[in-house]
């Protein structure tokens, strides 16, 4: 199992091929972006124009991909081009009721599918240090095993397919839903006389502190936030993904349901290819429309 195929070059996606490839892996990759393509080549990467080139020859093909709507057609174009036993490893966030669908779909033809997302951001995939949480035949495991440990260091098996983005969007919700709160008590001590530095640095000593503060408070303590550990927009997909998650599980969505809209309204005001703390900049306006 020494070829596989990555779709999708992009922050996490360049990561992952980086780190297979000093595990000797031989490795094709196919994006969009031939830039992104270009620089992996000069690590010796292997480009496709289009991943057809390369769907016949690889054992595992890796998904990094922004949408769900993208990992769909992909697996539904490249299907009847990929050998019986190849294994599919879908390490975007995606949606846990298509995951099932596509593991379905992939069991008819003689290929594992498992959801594998990831936690760590960019610095882990850099790194080969991400958290994956993973989805699919437990039995199958132990062949997708080497691959996963040459990208990441927590791996954990959740359970049938869809557990692992269940998990996933569980934890962006969760993300998501501090950093705006966060967001809002540092509009509301600036407001009351308090220095955000000063709170954060008490926040992060108290029963208060959370890892959120450390990844994403900086960018909203600097007002910096093009310095995008993950971006506003993919947050809010995640969260639209969670928000599905729900609805189909028919449970009550009261404590998410602020943070949702505050994304959105984030990103109807076009902030979705700034850091996801950028929510502090709308909390910031109303607050100053409201003193006006």
């Amino acid at each position: 199992m020494n070829k596989i195929g990555v779709i999708g070059c992009g922050l996490m996606g360049s990561g992952i091929v980086k780190n297979l490839l000093k595990n000797n892996y031989e490795v094709y990759i196919y994006d969009v972006n031939t830039k992104a393509v270009d620089r992996l080549v000069n690590e010796g990467a292997i480009a496709s124009h289009v991943p057809e080139e390369f769907a016949a020859k690889i054992d595992c093909l890796i998904f990094s991909l922004p949408t769900p709507e993208l990992v769909n057609q992909n697996v539904t174009d490249l299907i009847r081009f990929l050998k019986k036993g190849t294994l599919i490893l879908d390490m975007s966030t995606n949606d846990a009721e298509l995951t099932r669908k596509l593991f379905e779909q992939c069991q008819d033809k003689g290929i594992e599918f498992f959801d594998c997302p990831l936690s760590g951001g960019p610095d882990g995939a850099e790194n080969g240090t991400l958290t994956i949480m993973i989805g699919g035949t437990e039995s199958a495991l132990p062949s997708v095993m080497p691959i996963l440990q040459a990208v990441g260091e927590q791996i954990e098996y959740i359970g049938e397919s869809g557990a692992g983005q269940t998990v996933k969007l569980c934890h962006n919700m969760v993300v998501g839903g501090v950093i705006a709160l966060l967001s809002e008590v540092f509009v509301a001590g600036e407001k009351a006389g308090v220095e955000k530095e000063k709170l954060a640095s008490i926040l992060q000593k108290g029963s208060a502190q959370t890892r959120a503060m450390d990844v994403f408070g900086v960018n909203i303590v600097e007002d910096n936030f093009l310095n995008v550990k993950f971006s506003l927009a993919n947050m809010t997909k995640d969260i639209l993904l969670y928000d599905n998650l729900i609805a189909n599980n028919k449970v009550p969505a009261l404590a998410s349901q602020s943070a949702n809209q505050l994304y959105k309204l984030a990103s109807y005001q076009g902030k979705g290819q700034l850091d996801s703390a950028a929510v502090y900049e709308v909390l910031h306006e109303l607050e100053s429309s409201v003193r006006k």
